[in-house]
């Protein structure tokens, strides 16, 4: 009866794993990247991604090519950056990243991360000043540039001036990466003092493309008197959701407006793999806000106030980084620019001292092998290595506990009407045999923090997107999209997302039912069932993550296979059932 019930339990348990998994990990867990290719008669094509509706808070939309051709602009090139400065209100509204493209073709566009007010997607960053009655440059102000072409090392200023003699400039530098430089200073040519302070902004028409979830977050992003804040989201500003950016920048926060007063830091909007963030002053006290605004949200901050007598310059220096989240370089601006947590930029979490390490070290064996699967079935086949000490501890526990079992099974018997005496002689049992049943467990265990830690590299470092391994694996951060359910594509049908179940969770599947198989059995004859179908439950939950954690599992499951074998070889007595107790 007590087994019987144990089995109910077992199998409750199993179908709500199994109905309840796909919610809770759409909204906690993004366990994949959006799929880079579908199998289609048997081949592999290319996802061109979903377009998706213009945002509500534009009035009129124009063709972006249009917008662009109706300003005088300084072209940008850099080997990694192309696109314009807006001469009118001196914004930076084009950018295409040119080493991303927006799918694995060949001939797919690059990346575009910003674009002019008025345009699809808008999305852009500003440079100005507000005055004491003077008068300030706007948006409407158009600039006069010293160049055409602002590449590295080619600098590039743009001027103006006001009628009572206030001259106003904007160096532009950028370097081979994804950081400008934007030296912002103002001459008082007048004859009266002048105060003024220096602004800049980044501003958006709408939210993200990408889920903002508990693991990854996505929206607006800062660091703020060197803390790191990921608790406002797009909806804190718009009032829908009560913010949270004043329990971590310590300051105001009110509908629609959050701000901090901050020496240092920076502040933007982060994608799942773009940045754009306003890098603020180490001196001085800088006010930061994030807000909404009539035209989408923007991330802005001041300078503190200057006073600047006749005769007299001033200048501020102002970081702007739009580009790639990369993990060497967010982390060598944070040391070369002396950028506060500028590598929080990716949202690792609390478990980011696993995370990073197993980031550096599968990107080393990349480097060795030009290929990413190859590297994680090798950063698997080290983590089996390193835990084969282990291992064969677990193997020497099963032994004992084999042993053991018939003498279990005695006290069962002879106390299965006084549980809690069965329970103390059990634990007396172990004690006196010198045996752990927890001992055959250590090894998940340990695997755990690494496999999350694998988890988060494949979800959130951009290194690992569209990355290929063999065959029709195009891509080792999403799932793998060659699934049977459509017979391998053959079948004209988009594979609903809870069944689409591809070949690698089948062979995860497959090589976990083989690794239990040659556990010994388990005495309870409800456990020893929930053993052989939780294999095919595991297939369910590991079809929608990325294929490249499926590949590190199945490498796992068969080295662990390939061990198990070897030590029965070595310890006969494993696989001997052990004698009846008398």
């Amino acid at each position: 009866m007590e087994n019987q019930r144990n089995l109910i339990l077992a199998i409750v348990l199993s179908a709500l794993v199994l109905l309840g998994w796909s919610t809770i990990s759409s909204k906690y867990f993004p366990v994949a990247n959006p799929p880079a290719t579908k199998i289609v008669d048997g081949q592999s094509v290319a996802v061109t991604p979903a377009n998706t509706p213009a945002p509500t808070t534009a009035p009129v939309l124009q063709d972006r090519a249009k917008v662009l051709a109706a300003t005088s602009r300084v072209v940008i090139q850099t080997p990694k950056l192309k696109g314009s400065i807006n001469l009118t209100g001196a914004r930076i509204d084009d950018l295409v990243l040119s080493t991303y493209r927006e799918t694995i073709e060949k001939n797919s566009p690059p990346i575009r991360l910003l674009a002019p007010d008025g345009s699809a997607d808008a999305y852009y960053a500003g440079f100005g000043w507000t005055g004491d009655g003077r008068s300030a440059p706007n948006l409407t102000t158009v600039w006069q540039a010293d160049g055409s072409e602002l590449t590295p090392g080619k600098p590039v200023t743009l001027r103006w001036q006001n009628a009572s003699g206030q001259i106003f400039a904007l160096k532009f530098s950028v370097d081979a990466n994804f950081m400008f430089t934007v030296e912002q200073s103002v001459a008082n040519a007048g004859s009266v003092p002048f105060s003024a302070q220096s602004f800049a902004y980044i501003g958006r028409a709408g939210k993200s493309k990408d889920p903002d979830v508990w693991t990854a977050h996505v929206g607006p992003i800062g660091v703020s008197n060197h803390a790191a804040n990921y608790d406002i989201n797009f909806d804190n500003l718009t009032g829908s959701e009560p913010g949270f950016f004043a329990k971590v920048f310590g300051t105001r926060a009110v509908a629609g407006v959050n701000s901090s007063t901050t020496t240092g830091g920076w502040l933007g909007f982060g994608d799942k793999f773009w940045l754009t963030a306003l890098v603020m002053p180490n001196s001085g006290k800088s006010e930061a806000s994030f807000r909404a605004t009539a035209r989408g949200y923007q991330a802005d901050f001041k300078a503190p106030e200057m006073a600047i007598q006749p005769g007299m310059k001033v200048a501020t220096s102002t970081r702007f980084f739009a580009g790639a989240k990369e993990v060497n370089t967010l982390d060598g601006y944070e040391t070369s620019l002396d950028i506060p947590l500028f590598g929080k930029g990716i949202d690792w979490g609390w478990f980011e001292i696993v995370e990073k390490p197993i980031f550096h070290y599968l990107h080393w064996l990349f480097g060795l092998v030009g290929n990413f699967g190859v590297a994680i079935m090798l950063l698997t086949l080290t983590v089996r290595g390193l835990m084969f000490p282990v291992a064969q501890r677990q193997f020497a526990s099963m032994a004992g506990m084999r042993v053991v079992q018939p003498k279990m099974k005695a006290i069962q018997e002879r106390y299965k009407d006084d549980k809690a005496r069965q329970q103390q002689e059990i634990m007396a049992l172990y004690k006196a045999e010198k045996v752990n049943p927890l001992a055959g467990c250590l090894p998940i265990f340990l695997q755990i923090p690494i496999f999350y830690a694998l988890y988060k590299v494949l979800v959130l470092t951009i290194e690992m997107r569209h990355q290929p391994f063999v065959l029709w694996i195009k891509d080792l951060s999403a799932p793998d999209p060659l699934t049977p359910v459509n017979l391998f594509g053959l079948i004209p049908f988009t594979v609903p997302h809870a069944i689409a179940i591809g070949v690698l969770p089948i062979l995860v599947g497959v090589t976990q039912y083989m690794q239990f198989k040659l556990n010994p059995t388990p005495m309870d004859a409800a456990q020893a069932q929930v053993f052989k179908f939780m294999p095919w439950i595991l297939v369910f939950v590991m079809a929608p993550f990325a294929a490249g954690l499926q590949l590190y599992w199945m490498t796992s499951n068969t080295l662990t296979i390939l061990q198990q074998k070897w030590l029965y070889s070595r310890h006969p007595g494993l696989n001997a059932q052990p004698a009846e107790a008398k």
